[in-house]
């Protein structure tokens, strides 16, 4: 089955040459110019992936982002963050919204392609996993691909979903920055912006909801994090 991509972006140049190259490379591709185009384009039919410029017409990309992910339609769409601003605070600002991978402006096509490549292969891989983790109130169902608290869907992007995922796999285990990347199937997202650390702030927010519980998820100082295998870890690794 062909993957169908949506890129939002409103430089037409840029839009009609990418969606050659993608299409060169067996995808099917649809394009909008604004966010207005882009929502209604989301709205009509279910995408594989969204590519997404932050700077457009009618508004911030950021926006849209976070439309996507208070959503239960769109909450797990892989969706790769495009902008000029290629400072790390402006990625560490995308990837907080819920952005999977964020790549500045100018790109190479062939990265473009090759980040695509590694969300969609993320996300296909993990469709087909029936597993279900229990681990107290907290429920990973690898099948649906969703978390739950108490039985309640939490707020996690696809890529949180897949971090959070390869934490839990080895609970008790120190897991360093590099040894998740690697878990992850070579996931493009650059290590030295720490983007390990803004997702990791982001599941914590939405599985670990009762500041007297023990956290679930620990920091192991310079070292990595670690799945906490009992409810009673009551702090953090010095």
């Amino acid at each position: 089955m062909t993957e169908h991509i949506l890129l939002i972006d409103d430089d037409l140049r840029l839009s009609t040459m990418v969606a050659d190259y993608l299409k060169g490379h067996g995808y099917q591709i649809a394009t909008a110019p604004s966010l207005g185009a882009g929502r209604e384009a989301l709205a009509r039919q279910n995408f594989d992936a969204l590519v997404l410029d932050l700077m457009l017409p009618d508004g911030d990309g950021l926006d849209l982002c976070k439309e996507l992910r208070a959503s239960p339609r769109t909450r797990s769409l892989p969706l790769l963050m495009l902008s000029a601003r290629g400072e790390p605070t402006d990625r560490i600002v995308g990837l907080e919204v819920g952005a999977d991978d964020y790549l500045p402006k100018p790109f190479e096509p062939r990265e473009l392609l090759a980040r695509v490549r590694a969300l969609l292969r993320r996300t296909g891989a993990q469709s087909a996993d029936s597993d279900l983790w229990r681990y107290g109130r907290l429920e990973i169902d690898g099948g649906l691909r969703q978390v739950r608290l108490d039985g309640k869907p939490c707020d996690l992007t696809s890529y949180q979903f897949d971090l959070l995922t390869v934490l839990a796999r080895h609970p008790g285990r120190v897991l360093s920055r590099d040894q998740i990347m690697d878990a992850l199937k070579g996931h493009p997202l650059e290590a030295f912006d720490r983007s390990i650390d803004v997702h990791i702030s982001r599941i914590r927010a939405a599985i670990e909801d009762d500041p007297k519980e023990p956290r679930r998820i620990l920091t192991v100082r310079g070292v990595g994090y670690v799945f906490a295998k009992k409810q009673d870890a009551d702090a953090e690794a010095a």
